[in-house]
């Protein structure tokens, strides 16, 4: 019997999307990894780009009990929906040159089964080349006393700090891009968290990364992927993963435009490559192929063989 979907998760994201200039497409029933019912929903914005969100059953009822949960998916929907303005709002870049397209994640994180005190997330690290067949397929491992630092184990809660922890792991070459292979383990720690600061730290970078990595990113998102279209500057999750303001990263933006290297809009948030940019992809290309040849397993031959806390 097909799984019945809460009118309550329905309605809360129907109407928060409507207030965040999205559209539900669907929504369809499915299961967590315990085989606990989820909602599972294509946002659509108004560029026709879909995007999923995947959440469980429980997070009606827990909504309804502390409101800030509806106010934080609120803000997701509308950061997503500054996303999904530009083409591929699934791609990330890594500071190593890496274009990933973040994919097929089981929300919401679910207990471990092998005894250990953490929560599971499986999904897949894609290369955004095209025609590329390289990927990671991952398994994020968040420690339980991480888990008490985020509002819920939910899509719109965890998925910043998962997707940064996917690129920070390939920062420090522990996962390989491979055509083919077994989960290998992300840990999503408070190694990435500071208490006394109460922030997320992944990255320290200075003004010349962080204009070499929006260099890098409109060159990808918008010339090699997005038929000239604007790449997002001011991503929430980037500041996150670079350790910076949004006003950072418009700044090296500007830079970039006075190099004539992007144009940016009327708002300075979204910057499209020029010829000068697109005409650069041997540079980009060649990055790219040195940073996959540095992806070597450092890390336990057992854990890469497949035998993972998964």
């Amino acid at each position: 019997m097909p799984t019945t979907i809460p009118s309550s998760i329905s309605e809360i994201v129907h109407e928060l999307a409507a207030a965040a200039g999205l559209s539900v497409a669907s929504v369809d029933s499915g299961k967590d990894f315990n085989g606990a019912p989820t909602a599972k929903v294509q946002l659509r914005a108004t560029t026709g780009a879909l995007y999923p969100l995947e959440l469980s059953e429980s997070f009606a009822a827990n909504a309804g009990r502390r409101a800030e949960l509806s106010g934080e998916l609120g803000e997701y929907l509308r950061v997503l929906a500054q996303r999904m303005r530009a083409p591929r709002p699934d791609v990330f870049l890594t500071l190593h040159g890496l274009p990933i397209s973040l994919q097929q994640f089981s929300w919401p994180y679910h207990r471990s089964t092998s005894g250990a005190d953490s929560f599971i997330l499986h999904g897949v690290a894609q290369l955004a080349e095209p025609e590329s067949a390289l990927h990671a397929k991952v398994a994020a491992s968040l420690t339980v006393t991480f888990a008490e630092v985020l509002p819920a184990l939910e899509q719109p809660f965890a998925e910043a700090v998962t997707f940064n922890a996917v690129r920070k792991t390939l920062d420090l070459t522990q996962l390989e891009m491979l055509k083919s292979g077994n989960r290998q383990p992300v840990p999503v720690s408070t190694r990435y968290y500071s208490f006394r600061e109460k922030r997320f730290i992944f990255s320290e970078t200075n003004d010349a990364k962080r204009r070499d990595f929006i260099r890098t990113k409109v060159f990808w998102i918008s010339a090699r992927l997005g038929g000239n279209s604007g790449a997002w500057i001011a991503d929430p999750y980037d500041t996150q993963y670079l350790d910076c303001s949004a006003d950072n990263l418009r700044k090296a933006a500007q830079e970039l435009e006075k190099e004539g290297l992007v144009h940016l809009d009327s708002t300075g948030d979204f910057a499209a490559a020029t010829e000068k940019l697109a005409s650069q992809a041997d540079e980009f290309s060649a990055r790219m192929q040195a940073t996959l040849a540095s992806l070597k397993p450092k890390f336990n031959e057992e854990m890469r063989a497949g035998h993972t806390n998964m």
